[in-house]
């Protein structure tokens, strides 16, 4: 079965479930309307349902490949991303002085979760490129926007991130790459960078790198460092490519899943760049880039999710196994593959609204300035984040589950998406930064925007007693044990926080995605849509209890063992 956009889904959370509506509303968004956003679904879905879907299996069979210092991208892998750039899709959320659309990250959101669906792997090269937008409109000189951001917006050219280095992962601040003043403006870059996201390629002119690097007078750890742009291909006065910068490709990484994605080792010899933001101030401008990119991933695990779902329904609907309660017929009719499928749906649409939600925060808060949208937005990232890609993984095991021993063999698919899926967990801040992040950064409010989120979940509890009693009551509960678990969190430690965080993390997307589903739920209370709130909301949303018993328990536990004991037989 090949994978259909669910379009529909997009449409009813943006009218019904995540406030939407507001954006229009605002002078920012005036364009944003009903008409347009529907118009963007229906064309970008077409475009993911009948191009970039039919590319998924040609990227994991045919993976990009070095040769003679030339990356070459999987079969018809330039085709789609020319039919993207096309679209304008790339450029759909920025600025439209460069030639963006100007239009919300929600919207971008949906049409990620879409195109991530179709082709993770080559979903993967305009989402490093937008963020390097993002990056350049907030921290670039005048001079760099004008240069490179209309080539960036168009698919011209693409972007990449270069953070990590073999010795410094996670821990940024241990980089050794160098930055030297050639004094005309421009620095020389050298060093060393791994795991660089479609770092070279053949689908478009030019690659431009925004690389962290040390400046002479940089202090060790991350206040030293700053960012750099840094082209593969130099422009000339006329904005043109000109002559080869001194970087290369040292090699590609042979990866579980993602084959084509070129993932690669990247080499700086005195490579020339440009300065980005202001010296030793290159975490704030990286991280610019970092947080459009966390919920990109975020639905990056959701739309890898919906792809495993739809293909293993497909493969349930057909399937024909044993006895059922309805008599002979397919595997759909079992009750254990009842409980994957429906339980695969929920966790779906939870968690895409989860992420939905979160760039309407991230929209209200440009369009309105308001600070509570901004701590929305926040607050919300890391848990689309982990929670979304978390999913991913989760529901496409249970995809090579259904399958069976089928699942386990390559030819049926099954095993892409999982494979495919078990990244996003990992890059763009491991989930388990993520979580510590929820509970230490974003709590330095002293849980005002978790309380002030968690009051808005329980409110609309309360208006829906009325039609849903038993729903709604067990969403106002889980609810106001989270408020508890959340006042008992911000008075620990951090090493108490952390020990507890994951926990913590998934038990709130837990009681976000029941909220949600009550929203939608309270849309038609007799129709498919509370059926499925149901599954949720019963089956699903009682692990919430047991994940904060966990969070709670403090981290003597776990430091009660020694490395000895940990090694013991």
């Amino acid at each position: 079965m090949s994978y259909k956009a669910p379009v529909g889904d997009f449409r009813f959370l943006f009218d019904h479930v995540v406030g939407y509506d507001q954006l229009a509303a605002t002078e920012l968004f005036a364009e944003a309307g009903a008409d347009v956003t529907e118009a963007i679904l229906t064309e970008v879905g077409r475009l993911c349902s009948d191009v970039l879907a039919p590319l998924n299996r040609a990227g994991d069979l045919h993976p990009a490949r070095l040769e003679n210092g030339v990356v070459r991208t999987s079969p018809g892998f330039a085709e789609g991303y020319r039919a993207i750039a096309e679209g304008g899709w790339i450029g759909l959320s920025a600025n439209p002085d460069h030639g963006g659309m100007g239009l919300p990250q929600a919207l971008n959101t949906a049409v990620a979760d879409m195109m991530s669906g179709a082709c993770l792997s080559l979903q993967l090269c305009p989402l490093l490129t937008q963020g390097q937008i993002e990056a350049l409109e907030h921290h670039a000189s005048d001079e760099l926007k004008a240069l490179y951001l209309p080539k960036l917006i168009s698919g011209e050219w693409t972007g990449t991130m270069n953070l990590t280095e073999p010795q410094a992962g996670s821990d940024v601040g241990a980089l050794r790459s160098k930055a030297e003043p050639k004094g005309d403006g421009t620095y020389a870059i050298s060093g060393q960078k791994i795991f660089i996201t479609w770092g070279d390629h053949d689908v478009a002119e030019n690659v431009c790198h925004l690389v962290l690097a040390r400046l002479p007078d940089g202090v060790p750890g991350t206040k030293g460092i700053s960012l750099f742009l840094v082209p593969k291909i130099i422009p000339d006065e006329a904005g043109r490519p000109g002559a080869r910068n001194s970087l290369r490709v040292v090699s590609l990484e042979h990866k579980l899943g993602i084959h084509g994605s070129p993932t690669a080792v990247m080499e700086f010899d005195g490579a020339t760049g440009w300065l980005v933001g202001e010296p030793h101030g290159g975490m704030a401008a990286m991280f610019t880039m970092m947080n459009n990119a966390r919920l990109g991933v975020g639905v990056q695990g959701v739309g890898v999710a919906e792809a495993a779902y739809q293909h293993a329904l497909a493969y349930a609907q057909d399937r024909k196994q044993g006895r059922t309660p309805r008599g002979e017929g397919a595997i759909l009719d079992h009750a254990d593959v009842r409980r994957m499928l429906t339980e695969m749906r929920a966790e779906v649409f939870a968690a895409r609204a989860i992420a939905l939600a979160c760039g309407v925060a991230i929209d209200m808060g440009r369009a309105t300035g308001q600070d509570h949208w901004h701590t929305r937005a926040a607050l919300l990232t890391p848990i689309a984040k982990a929670h979304g890609t978390d999913i991913g993984c989760e529901v496409s095991s249970l995809g090579v589950q259904i399958h069976g021993g089928m699942g386990f063999v390559e030819e049926t698919g099954a095993a892409q998406f999982y494979r495919d899926a078990r990244i996003t967990p990992i890059y763009e801040g491991t989930n388990g930064i993520q979580a510590m992040d929820l509970v230490a950064r974003k709590m330095m409010d002293g849980g005002e925007a978790a309380f002030r989120l968690l009051q808005e979940v329980e409110d609309r509890a309360e208006a829906a007693r009325a039609v849903l009693p038993e729903l709604a009551g067990d969403v106002w509960s889980a609810a106001e044990t989270l408020r508890e678990a959340t006042e008992w969190l911000i008075a620990q430690d951090m090493t108490d926080r952390f020990a507890g965080a994951v926990p913590y993390l998934r038990a709130f997307a837990r009681v976000l995605g029941a909220h949600y589903h009550l929203c939608a739920a309270q849309v038609d209370p007799d129709g498919p849509r509370a059926r499925l709130a149901r599954v949720f909301i019963r089956r699903l949303l009682p692990e919430h209890a047991a994940l904060l018993v966990r969070a709670k328990e403090g981290a003597a536990a776990l430091y009660a063992l020694s490395a000895e004991e940990l090694e013991a037989a």
